[in-house]
C-alpha cells in the first residue's frame, strides 16, 4: 500500500511504459486486431495524451498468450496507470475535488475491469465504457479537464462478484477495503426527531398489559423535567448499552422505559390517524397514555407485595399482629385506590383511539379516592422501624424474608423496595401531570384542565408528607421529652406540636484556660438544634442527658474560625493543630438571661459546615435567581439517617446549595424540602436547557401547592 500515494511522475512514466502494451492497443489508439469489442471504438485522435512516445510491441495472438489471473490491488500495473487526463462515465462521477491523490487511481481499475470481462464472461456485468457514456469537458485545444471524481474503482470491485454471490477467480487483496469507504446516511440522532416517524417505527403486537414490568424497573419519560427536545417522549426505547449525549438528562441505569409508545400501539398504527394527527397532540396522546402504562405497572408491583409478602403464611407466622400492622399498613386499601384510578383510565382509552383528555379523572381521584395513600405516607416512620427491628433481632423473619425474596414473582427485588412504591408513586404523579399541562397549552380548556389536576395532585402530596412529618414529630418530641433531664436549669416545656428537631449531635469543647489538652481528653457537649431553640447538654448515655443551657435560636450567633484564629492560641502554645475544625457559637440570651460563648470543635469540614447551616436555618434566604445554581440528579435512593439528611428517591433532581467534603446540602425540586445528602448518590446536570427546565416546572409546582 506504499505505492497508493505515488507522485505523478512515477505514474506517468509507468503509464508510457506499459500502457499500450498490456491494454494492446494500436498506433491511433485503437485497440489491436482480434479483441472484442464492448461498446465501440475508444478514439481521441486530438487529445494529446493519448499519443504515443514509444514504439508499439507486436500484437500478440490469444491464442500464444498464456491466461493469467487478474490481481485487483492498487499495487497492480492497471491500478497505477494514471495519467492527467483521464474520462470517466457520468453515471460513475460526482461533483466534488479530489482530497487526496489516491483517488486518482480509478482509472486503472476500471480498465482493468474491463480487460478481465473480455477474458471472463461471467464478469461481463462490469458497467460499459464507451464515449456514449462519457462527460467530456473540452479545454482550449480540445485538452480535457479532470473536473469530476469518479467512484469508478468501487464499481469495479463491485462488478468482479460473479453471478449467484458467487466469487469468480479474482482474490482482492486482504487491504483493499474500499467498499467501506461507500458513502452511507449518517446514523440518526434519534428515532424519535425523524420528524416522519415521530417514535412509529415498530407496531407492537397485543397489549401493553401483556408483558408487565415492575414499577421499580421503569421510569417514565415524563419525569424529564427538562425536555432537550418535545420528542423525548416519543423515543424509541434504547439499548441497554446505548450512549446518549453528554448534555442529555441523565438516564438512570437501572430504569427500563416503558416497552410501547402509544404511536406503536396496532390499533393506532391500523387507524391512520398518525398521518394525519399534529406533531403536539402526539405528544400529548403520548403523555396520557404513559400515565395509563405506569399506573398498571405500578398496581402490578403492588399486587406482588401483596400476594407474596402480606399473605405469606411463612412471614405472617414469625411477626406478631402489631408489627405486621408497622409493615403493611393499609396497603389493602392503596392497592384498591389504585385498581380504580386504572379502570377508569383504561376505560377513556379504549373508548378513544385517541383520548379527549383525562385531567377529570386525575383531579377526581386526587381528592376523592387518594386518600388511602396519606394514611400510608404517615405510617412510613412505624414502617421502617419496624422493618429495621425486625431484620436485626428476629431471625425467623428474616429467614423467610430472605427465601421469598428469592421467588421467581419477585424479580430478584427486596422487600424494601416494594414498600416504597406508594411513596414513589405519589411524588411521581405531579411530575406526569405537569408533563401534561405542557403538552396540553395549545389548548386553552385542556390547559385549564390539567392545571386543575395537578393542583388537586400537588395538594395530595403535601398531605402526604405533612402526615408523615407530623407522626415523625410527634413520636420524636415524646421520646426525647422522657430523655432530657433539666435538673437545676429552669425548666422547658419541651413538647409543642409546632416543634421538631432539626439536628443533633456530640461536639468536643475548646477550653477557655490556657493549659493545653489533647483532644481526646477535651470535654464534650451534645446539642439539639430544634426548629425555634437550641438545648446544650452533658451526655450521660445512649438515652440520658443533662441540660446545661438553652437559647431561643433567634438570640444565636454563630461565627465560622480557622484552626490558626489567634484566639485559639493561649498559654505560651498553639493549640490549632489539636482544633481541626471550630466554629464558636454565641447565646445572646440564655437560660438565665445572660450572654454565654461556647468555643466548639467538629471531627470534619463537613459536620461543621452543617451544625453552620443549622444553626443559621431562620437567617438563610433562598437564592432570588435559582437558574444560576448547580444541579444534581439522584442515581440511587438515599434514606436519611440524622435529622438534617433528605430522603432521596432515585431521579429525584436537587438544587445544590452548599457542598462541603463530599456531601451536598440541596433543596429538593418536588417539594422544597432541603437537607443534606451524600455527593455519591447523585450526577451533576449540565446541560443549560435541563437546569432552566427545572426550574421552571419547580416554580409551576410550587405556585400549584400554595394556591
Amino acid at each position: 500500500m506504499s505505492q497508493r500515494h505515488s507522485d505523478s511522475s512515477l505514474e506517468e512514466k509507468l503509464l508510457e511504459y506499459r500502457f499500450h502494451s498490456e491494454l494492446r492497443l494500436d498506433a491511433r489508439g485503437n485497440p489491436a486486431s482480434g479483441l472484442p469489442m464492448v461498446r465501440g471504438t475508444l478514439q481521441l485522435r486530438d487529445n494529446e495524451g493519448f499519443q504515443l512516445d514509444t514504439p508499439v510491441s507486436p500484437a500478440v495472438s490469444p491464442k500464444d498468450e498464456e491466461p493469467r489471473a487478474v490481481v485487483l490491488s492498487t499495487q497492480s500495473p492497471a491500478a497505477l496507470k494514471m495519467g492527467t487526463q483521464q474520462l470517466i462515465p457520468r453515471s460513475l462521477a460526482v461533483s466534488s475535488k479530489a482530497k487526496t491523490p489516491a483517488r486518482h487511481q480509478s482509472f486503472g481499475a476500471a480498465v482493468l475491469s474491463k480487460e478481465a470481462a473480455r477474458r471472463d464472461p461471467r464478469l461481463l456485468s462490469a458497467p460499459s465504457f464507451s464515449l456514449d457514456d462519457m462527460d467530456v469537458d473540452a479545454g482550449p485545444g480540445g485538452a480535457l479537464r479532470r473536473n469530476l471524481r469518479n467512484r469508478s474503482y468501487r464499481a469495479a470491485m463491485k462488478s468482479l462478484e460473479a453471478p449467484g454471490g458467487e466469487r469468480g477467480p479474482l482474490q482482492l487483496s486482504p487491504k483493499l477495503q474500499a467498499l467501506a469507504e461507500e458513502p452511507s446516511q449518517p446514523p440518526a440522532r434519534c428515532p424519535a426527531k425523524n420528524k416522519r416517524t415521530l417514535g412509529r417505527k415498530r407496531a407492537h403486537k397485543g397489549s401493553f398489559k401483556d408483558d408487565p414490568r415492575f414499577y421499580q424497573e421503569i421510569r417514565e419519560r415524563g419525569l424529564n423535567t427538562s425536555h432537550e427536545s418535545d420528542d423525548d417522549l416519543l423515543d424509541e426505547p434504547s439499548s441497554p448499552d446505548g450512549t446518549g449525549k453528554a448534555d442529555a438528562p441523565i438516564v438512570v441505569k437501572s430504569y427500563r422505559p416503558a416497552q410501547i409508545t402509544w404511536s406503536q400501539l396496532p390499533e393506532v398504527v391500523e387507524s391512520g390517524i398518525l398521518d394525519r394527527l399534529p406533531a403536539e397532540e402526539r405528544k400529548r396522546q403520548e403523555a396520557i397514555f404513559e400515565i395509563l402504562t405506569s399506573e398498571f405497572s405500578y398496581q402490578h408491583s403492588l399486587g406482588i407485595l401483596v400476594a407474596e409478602f402480606l399473605q405469606s403464611g411463612e412471614l405472617q407466622a414469625t411477626m406478631t399482629q402489631m408489627e405486621r400492622h408497622h409493615l403493611f399498613s393499609n396497603i389493602l386499601d392503596v392497592l384498591s385506590a389504585s385498581q380504580r384510578f386504572f379502570e377508569a383510565l383504561e376505560q377513556r382509552h379504549k373508548a378513544q383511539v385517541c383520548v379527549e383528555d383525562i385531567s377529570d379523572i386525575l383531579e377526581e381521584h386526587a381528592e376523592q379516592h387518594f386518600h388511602p395513600y396519606v394514611a400510608y405516607c404517615s405510617n412510613e416512620v412505624y414502617q421502617q422501624r419496624a422493618l429495621q427491628r425486625l431484620m436485626s433481632s428476629n431471625a425467623a423473619f428474616h429467614e423467610a424474608l430472605r427465601e421469598i425474596e428469592k421467588r421467581p414473582a419477585c424479580g430478584g427485588l427486596p422487600m424494601i423496595s416494594f414498600l416504597i412504591l406508594p411513596m414513589q408513586r405519589v411524588t411521581r404523579l405531579p411530575l406526569l401531570t405537569d408533563t401534561l399541562c405542557l403538552k396540553s397549552q395549545g389548548h386553552p380548556e385542556r390547559y385549564k384542565a390539567a392545571s386543575r389536576a395537578l393542583k388537586a395532585i400537588s395538594k395530595l402530596v403535601r398531605r402526604c408528607n405533612e402526615g408523615a412529618h407530623k407522626m415523625e414529630r410527634t413520636e420524636q418530641m415524646y421520646t426525647l421529652h422522657t430523655q432530657l433531664d433539666f435538673g437545676k436549669v429552669k425548666s422547658l416545656p419541651l413538647i409543642s406540636a409546632s416543634r421538631w428537631l432539626l439536628k443533633r449531635g456530640e461536639l468536643s469543647v475548646v477550653e477557655e484556660t490556657g493549659l493545653f489538652r489533647k483532644l481526646a481528653s477535651r470535654p464534650t457537649c451534645y446539642l439539639f438544634l430544634f426548629n425555634d431553640v437550641l438545648v446544650v447538654t452533658k451526655k450521660k448515655s445512649e438515652d440520658s442527658f443533662v441540660v446545661q443551657d438553652y437559647a431561643q435560636v433567634d438570640h444565636i450567633r454563630v461565627q465560622k474560625t480557622e484552626a490558626s484564629d489567634p484566639s485559639l492560641l493561649g498559654g505560651g502554645g498553639s493549640r490549632g493543630s489539636s482544633v481541626p475544625h471550630p466554629f464558636q457559637v454565641t447565646l445572646l440570651h440564655n437560660s438565665e438571661g445572660r450572654q454565654e460563648k461556647i468555643l466548639l470543635s467538629s471531627d470534619s469540614a463537613s459536620d461543621r459546615a452543617r451544625w453552620i447551616v443549622a444553626l443559621t436555618h431562620k437567617e438563610r434566604q433562598s437564592p432570588a435567581n435559582k437558574g444560576d445554581l448547580p444541579q444534581v440528579e439522584v442515581t440511587k435512593a438515599y434514606l436519611a439517617k440524622q435529622a438534617d439528611e433528605i430522603t432521596l428517591q432515585q431521579a429525584d433532581v436537587v438544587l445544590v446549595l452548599e457542598q462541603e467534603d463530599g456531601w451536598f446540602y440541596g433543596e429538593r425540586l418536588r417539594d422544597g424540602e432541603t437537607g443534606w445528602f451524600p455527593e455519591d448518590f447523585a450526577r451533576c446536570i449540565t446541560s443549560r436547557v435541563a437546569v432552566e427546565g427545572n426550574v421552571r416546572r419547580m416554580e409551576r409546582l410550587r405556585v400549584e401547592t400554595d394556591v
